[in-house]
């Protein structure tokens, strides 16, 4: 089936705000198997909704909505859609219940009891989050679903609503699993896996590039979720026997999760010392529950001096190679292994850019791991990228490479 979102609100195509509510409606019908060929932003204007309306109505099986819900004169969707669709508006009596019971103790303005009327014979989108019911039809040949614009209250609906009643329309159930992988580009991760994206129909595969890795998506239908992630299992084997090691988990959130999972299931400890990555990669330690079970400490050493008050690095050696190079890297991973009494020191050094340093270039960064078996360090050069995505990269990089060492893989 072939889908349409169409985002309602000025405030959308002022840029005053970003259209988070569009990426998250097409990463859950992308769970449910259901395409997204076309996004559209309209102003609150009921004449170019209309129009861009018959558009969608010629094109889409599927349009979802977001946006002009609300009770204000510019909302103004949910009448626009309607007549659109040669539908009457009526009084829905649970939702101006609900409505009246939200507004208890103060007072309820005419202007909110229209969001309590709806299309005729429409499938009603309770809203928990907010005061606009949802709402969802089928008409000359589509299924529209209307949600509220607000992230809070349109993420939560379109999960906990919309897409029960869509997974209905699609005769079975989706699910949908993921494969997360670091250390492959997308180009290289697709090439591998082009024989399983031509052929695979049920369940099917399909990659994607996050921020700084990627992921396979894995969907199989079946008439039960159990009959579908049953027809998920073989596939994900397949796919990580071609992936190999880079593939770092399944169904897993990201790379900093899984050490702290790998770390307390063992037992071990972990410090970590950072200089260009400025603390970025023990925040994303410490964001995981649990955190505490494993990870000690850390030191954001950012000048030479620090280097060698805190963490041991010796002068000659700053002096010799420069603070950005495998050596120091290594001498910092030591220092606050030994410092902190870890099992595992991590470290992270380089130029972050814009410009260069040292008379080395931006974008190169050396990461340091010490453990009882020694001390290594590796090297990475990603030249003519913003600071940020270098120093994500390099956490990145960090994490993967005690990933590896707690899973005994190679380097």
């Amino acid at each position: 089936m072939k889908c349409e979102i169409i985002a309602v609100g000025t405030e959308l195509l002022l840029g005053e705000i970003v259209n988070t509510d569009a990426q998250a409606i097409s990463q859950g019908l992308a769970e449910l198997g259901i395409n997204v060929y076309f996004e559209t932003v309209c102003g609150d204007n009921p004449e170019r909704l209309r129009s861009v309306l018959e558009i969608a109505k010629g094109r889409a099986d599927i349009i979802v909505t977001t946006g002009g819900l609300g009770p204000t004169a510019d909302d103004l969707t949910k009448e626009t859609i309607a007549a659109a669709f040669g539908k009457q508006l009526e009084l829905h009596q649970p939702s101006m219940d609900r409505l009246l019971q939200h507004f208890k103790g103060r007072t309820m303005t005419p202007n909110n009891e229209k969001q309590a009327w709806l299309p005729q014979g429409c499938f009603v989108l309770d809203n928990d989050w907010g005061t606009a019911p949802g709402c969802a039809f089928e008409a000359e040949g589509c299924v529209v679903v209307m949600l509220p614009g607000p992230p809070s209250e349109c993420v939560n609906m379109f999960r906990q609503r919309a897409m029960p009643y869509l997974a209905k329309l699609s005769g079975g159930t989706i699910c949908s699993r993921y494969i997360r992988v670091f250390g492959m580009g997308e180009s290289e991760m697709e090439s591998k896996l082009t024989h399983q994206m031509q052929t695979w129909r049920n369940p099917t595969a399909a990659p994607y590039a996050k921020e700084g890795e990627c992921l396979v998506r894995v969907t199989a239908m079946a008439e039960t979720e159990e009959k579908a992630r049953a027809m998920t299992e073989p596939a994900l084997e397949e796919l990580r026997a071609i992936l190999g090691d880079v593939v770092y988990g399944v169904d897993v959130d990201s790379l900093e999760q899984v050490v702290v999972q790998e770390m307390t299931a063992r037992g071990l400890t972990l410090a970590a010392a950072e200089s260009c990555t400025g603390g970025l990669l023990g925040k994303r330690v410490t964001d995981i529950p649990g955190a505490s079970a494993c990870f000690l400490g850390g030191v954001v050493s950012y000048s030479n001096q620090a280097k060698q008050d805190l963490l041991g690095v010796k002068k000659e050696t700053l002096e010799q190679f420069g603070a950005v190079s495998e050596q120091v890297a290594c001498q910092m991973a030591e220092g606050v292994r030994r410092a902190m009494g870890a099992d595992v020191g991590v470290s992270t050094t380089g130029v972050a850019g814009p410009g260069g340093s040292e008379q080395k270039p931006a974008g190169l960064v050396y990461i340091g791991l010490s453990t009882k078996e020694g001390t290594r360090a590796v090297r990475i050069l990603k030249p003519n990228q913003s600071r940020d995505r270098v120093r994500r990269l390099a956490s990145s990089t960090a994490l993967d490479l005690i990933r590896r060492y707690v899973q005994g893989l190679s380097e």
